[in-house]
């Protein structure tokens, strides 16, 4: 299990999720525990000959990118590549156990499976997941994904705009979170570029010149095994690591869209200000329609700004080549404004912009 820096809390273990939106560990829900016998050799007999979407990386890393925001980026290399084959070539090729080559398998559950998995997808505990979605007043259950890894794979830290029931069946992960106030220490890509929503940070061998606030993150650890569910809450940072010496990994998430806004209560929380930092961004890289422009076009509205002289800017030295318009994320952290629901509709017709949006940027 790889060592890591950070200091971490352990996540509590529930029977059920709290309405704090903290992540907890669900224990004996029995949630998936009609799948409780998958393993490879049942789902190779029972999942049918459709085709599963697989990827492949040579770093063990699964860090996902957009393939649409590509040609934002000219220079971007994907790190991965994924393919279309059979369940039954998936486990051939996994089981070769090729250090060089790691492979992943993430599909959505659908009307593709063969009839056993159908019934046993139907034999969840559903009455316990819409009883969260109810109690907790998420949105309604939008997809379920499944996932099939080999031991040692991780999925670099990325948030989701989802709220996210993660089911494990077989094998064991290691889970780091870090709640939405840790948005400045995990420097995250622009909107436009592929890696939207991870982590510009390698956790293996952080750049603490480029990344300084790294050093400062605080975050929850917590190990999932068979029949355990974790909650992870929408704009929560995770890392994922699948151990090594448990075999192969099978998981099944639930997501659920976000709570319905019915009345805006201040202050406004992180996740809220992760939503509207996005939201920002954007109506910007949407206004301007070239990327290039971006940062040019924050530093000028910024030290334009009346309200905020340059002088009167904070000093922080921005962690890489996106210097510019990448900061815009941690400035709003680290200078966060609450806004009405009419301040917010102003902004978005372009009358007040540079009054919610301060960017940091030293010479």
């Amino acid at each position: 299990m790889r060592r890591y820096q950070e200091k971490a809390t352990i996540i509590p273990k529930r029977l059920e999720t709290s309405q704090s939106q903290q992540p907890v560990i669900i224990t004996g829900s029995d949630l998936v525990g009609s799948a409780y016998h998958w393993n490879l050799d049942y789902l190779c007999a029972h999942l049918g000959y459709g085709l599963y979407t697989v990827y492949s990386s040579t770093s063990g890393k699964f860090k996902y990118y957009d393939e649409k925001k590509v040609p934002n980026v000219p220079s971007f290399k994907p790190p991965t590549s994924h393919t279309d084959m059979t369940f039954q070539d998936f486990v051939s090729i996994l089981r070769q156990k090729n250090d060089s080559k790691w492979i992943y398998l993430q599909q959505p559950l659908n009307d593709t499976v063969g009839p056993r998995i159908e019934m046993d997808f139907k034999g969840f505990n559903w009455d316990f997941a819409y009883r969260q979605m109810k109690k907790n007043r998420w949105g309604p259950l939008t997809s379920n994904l499944l996932l099939v890894g080999m031991e040692g794979v991780i999925t670099p830290a990325h948030y989701d705009e989802q709220e996210n029931l993660f089911a494990q069946i077989q094998g064991y992960k290691r889970f780091l979170l870090f709640h939405p106030d840790q948005f400045e220490c995990l420097y995250p890509y622009p909107i436009f570029h592929p890696h939207d929503r991870q982590s510009q940070v390698d956790f293996d061998e952080p750049d603490l010149k480029k990344f300084p606030l790294f050093s400062k993150l605080k975050g929850y650890e917590g190990i999932v095994g068979p029949k355990d569910v974790l909650y992870i809450p929408m704009y929560w940072w995770h890392q994922v690591e699948s151990l090594q010496g448990h075999g192969e990994t099978i998981s099944c998430t639930f997501w659920f869209k976000a709570a319905p806004t019915e009345k805006v209560v201040y202050p406004l929380n992180a996740g809220q200000k992760v939503a509207i930092m996005r939201n920002i961004e954007k109506m910007i890289a949407d206004t301007l329609k070239d990327n290039k422009n971006m940062p040019h076009f924050m530093k000028t509205m910024v030290q334009g700004s009346a309200d905020r002289p340059p002088t009167a800017l904070p000093s922080f030295r921005p962690p890489c080549d996106w210097r510019f318009f990448g900061t815009i994320s941690i400035a709003a952290m680290l200078w966060p404004v609450a806004v009405s629901e009419e301040e917010f509709a102003e902004v978005s017709h372009g009358t007040k912009l540079s009054c919610f949006i301060v960017l940091c940027y030293e010479n």
